[in-house]
């Protein structure tokens, strides 16, 4: 990834490339804010680790929309799972959808796990991607009362052993928490999960499924749609 460019945002003193390179080394790896201070200050580039979590916080949001702006249309099987995560101490519930080939589709991070929970991830989903042919979820009955609601002709399929798929994707959450310390709030669990999954997305393409040579590819391409997107950001 080129950090050459000396093109800036106005009113930024570092460059652009500098801050796309900040923000995917963040979220694409199990990184601290301090870890990506030093990863900079080994390329003498100065930044304090505060000066980092604001351009986390400022751009990440705008590079996980151009990712699924330019992203292909998801596949029409969706797996839905939903976690609990603690935030000062309070159990809030970390909703994620996953089409069939394992990407994220899109969070949301509620107090609740009810009906009116599922209806609203389910009416976040489907204004952003449309609807599925099937839904599957696990033996929570929210999803079923929801999905009556407001999605009848869906097919629905609830068995634990169907949503591993979805399950495993919250792994990299429960390790970006522990390096974080827990989140601090609802609002910056879902501004830093929106970005990190789309992020994860883009880089972490399904290596078991690809030749060496696919994989190359993949990430060649990554890196570039990167560097575009960087040459986007806007105040």
């Amino acid at each position: 990834m080129n950090i050459s460019d000396l093109s800036r945002i106005k009113g930024f003193r570092f460059p652009r490339s500098v801050i796309g390179y900040a923000v995917w080394a963040y979220h694409r790896f199990a990184l601290s804010l301090r870890d990506v201070e030093d990863l900079l200050a080994s390329r003498g580039i100065r930044v304090s680790h505060e000066t980092i979590r604001a351009w986390v916080a400022r751009f990440g949001r705008q590079f996980a929309a151009k990712i699924r702006r330019d992203r292909p249309k998801p596949a029409d099987k969706w797996h839905l799972d939903e976690v609990v995560i603690l935030i000062k101490g309070r159990k809030h519930w970390l909703w994620r959808a996953i089409d069939a080939h394992g990407d994220v589709l899109d969070i949301l991070v509620q107090p609740r796990r009810n009906k009116r929970a599922a209806k609203r991830f389910f009416r976040k989903l489907f204004r952003r991607w449309g609807q599925p042919r099937v839904l599957v979820t696990d033996k929570l009955r929210s999803y079923a009362a929801a999905r009556a609601e407001i999605a009848p002709r869906i097919e629905h399929r609830q068995h634990k052993g169907l949503n591993n798929r979805a399950e495993a994707s919250h792994r990299h959450t429960g390790r970006r928490e522990k390096i974080m310390g827990r989140f601090r709030s609802p609002r910056q669990a879902q501004q830093f999960l929106s970005a990190h999954d789309q992020t994860a997305s883009l880089f972490r393409p399904k290596r078991h499924r690809l030749s060496a040579i696919s994989y190359r590819h993949a990430r060649t391409d990554a890196f570039k749609l990167w560097s575009e997107y960087t040459l986007e950001l806007t105040v």
